[in-house]
């Protein structure tokens, strides 16, 4: 019997059936000077399922020049805290509107369960608008600065023109958490999405515009890293960059912004740890990372792919993780009851395999054989099964980020041990620790090199806690915290003598 898939809506449908998708510059819909398309192609059928106007330099600088133009003449940067909150709110309740719409673009451009892109990535973005957008109105922008003889008090003020780049796994999430408080500063902002997953960037610049969000705050273009992402890294017109990717291509955004005194903030990889202790419930523990591990088919910075287990439970552990690991349920995002779609891309499928045959041959022992995975009815599109090694700290698949469901099991005996394998890593983004006891739990957690730490369950950030790398994860400030508002913030200081 075939799975029973989500009936498309109308106007996803309509949307994807257009010759193609222009970019949205200055508030209008423009294809790309050069004329060049994007295919965009369903991971889970591996065939194309729309075309998109592919940027380059000259559209990255058309896009730059309406931001700033929004920025100096426009009303967004002038109008009062709480008239800009009242259009973010607007533009954040039609996000819940088309929720969706939102989620099945979303499943069928990434690939990933509808069920997580309908209750988690598209809500994350109507949440993210309102929490800066409340955020921004009670944030105090003038400040006192006591000194003896004078009158003096900061100021904060928007940077002008914010650049963002945003990789495929959560298109619409990573953009929402970045560009809020972005624009809740007052700050306007080109955005570059991935070339694999641009539509619902794309389509979020159809609500922009019944939002009433004046022409150039808001600027979407997609195109190739090589081309229109390198352009807007290096464009001079802006005042903040932030990049969330690959380490390999965050050094080159920074090089980039460098060179112009641009500051800028980077979310990069992550080898995401998770410590179990011997005093743990056992089932409970392996289902919450065998769900972490198969989240978005593996393709997640923050998940956790290093399972450090203490020695006295690693056998039945990894009996019960395995056990979990061999019942998900994997398929096309639209189907009915599918746990784990594709991987994005065959360039990813490629690269996960790739590692995997690394891994055994430097030597790691397979405890759960991944691979290539045909399913019925999607036999072109890129999946795989869920794979879990075990072996040397040293293995390549323990120490690289392979992005995809593939777990790599060390033993450690005590505290100790653990902090030292864990902090091992050139990565520091996000790690776990599981055990009853909240005294060592915390206790472990401080002690390990990392942005964040969760305490018996893994990827599960709340709204307003911050979340930033260390290391090779990043610098340049968090997301989701409340100090990054203060991120789109320009300190200026105001004195004058007393008379």
């Amino acid at each position: 019997m075939q799975a029973q898939t989500t009936s498309v809506e109308p106007e996803v449908t309509s949307y994807l059936s257009s010759d193609h998708i222009q970019m949205f510059v200055g508030g209008k819909w423009t294809d790309s000077d050069s004329g060049e398309m994007l295919d965009v192609i369903d991971p889970g059928f591996g065939r194309r399922i729309a075309r998109v106007s592919a940027g380059g330099a000259s559209d990255i600088g058309r896009a730059v020049d309406a931001a700033q133009d929004a920025f100096r003449r426009g009303s967004w940067a002038k109008m009062p805290a709480n008239d800009r909150a009242v259009i973010i709110h607007r533009l954040a309740d039609l996000v819940d509107k088309h929720r969706r719409v939102l989620a099945q673009i979303e499943s069928m451009d990434v690939g990933k369960p509808i069920s997580q892109s309908y209750n988690y990535d598209i809500p994350k973005v109507s949440e993210s608008l309102r929490f800066y957008a409340d955020l921004s109105v009670h944030t105090r922008r003038r400040e006192p600065i006591a000194v003896s003889g004078y009158e003096s008090y900061t100021n904060k003020q928007p940077y002008g023109v914010c650049g963002f780049i945003f990789p495929w796994n959560f298109p619409l999430q990573l953009l929402g958490i970045g560009i809020a408080p972005a624009l809740a500063a007052g700050n306007t902002v080109v955005v570059k999405p991935a070339e694999d997953t641009p539509l619902t960037s794309l389509y979020f610049g159809k609500l922009v515009q019944q939002a009433g969000v004046p022409d150039g705050v808001i600027n979407v273009v997609p195109g190739l890293g090589r081309t229109a992402g390198a352009a807007l890294a290096s464009s001079k017109g802006i005042r903040r960059m932030s990049f969330t990717g690959s380490p390999e291509t965050g050094r080159s955004v920074a090089e980039a912004c460098g060179r112009n005194l641009v500051p800028v903030k980077l979310e990069l990889g992550g080898k995401g740890a998770a410590v179990v202790f011997d005093d743990v419930d056992l089932a409970s523990a392996a289902k919450g990372l065998s769900n972490a591990l198969t989240l978005n088919a593996g393709q997640v910075c923050c998940t956790a792919t290093r399972w450090l287990i203490q020695e006295d439970i690693l056998d039945k552990f990894v009996d019960q993780a395995v056990s979990d690991l061999q019942a998900v349920k994997i398929g096309h995002g639209l189907e009915s009851g599918t746990e784990m779609g594709p991987l994005v891309s065959q360039k990813q499928k490629d690269r996960v395999l790739g590692y995997l045959k690394k891994g055994e041959d430097e030597g790691a022992k397979t405890l759960l054989s991944g691979g290539a995975v045909s399913i019925k009815g999607h036999e072109s599109g890129f999946y795989v099964t869920p794979a879990v090694l075990a072996g040397s700290p040293d293995n390549i698949c323990a120490k690289e980020e392979i992005f995809g469901p593939v777990a790599y099991v060390m033993p450690f005996r005590n505290e100790d041990d653990a902090i030292e394998l864990v902090n091992r890593s050139d990565y520091g983004l996000a790690n776990s620790v599981w055990t009853k006891d909240i005294d060592k739990a915390n206790r472990v957690a401080e002690s390990l090199v990392v942005g964040i730490n969760y305490v018996n369950t893994h990827n599960d950030i709340p709204m307003g806690v911050p979340f930033n790398g260390w290391n090779r994860s990043g610098f340049g400030g968090g997301v989701l915290g409340a100090d990054t508002l203060l991120d789109y913030f320009r300190n200026q200081s105001v004195t004058r003598p007393r008379t």
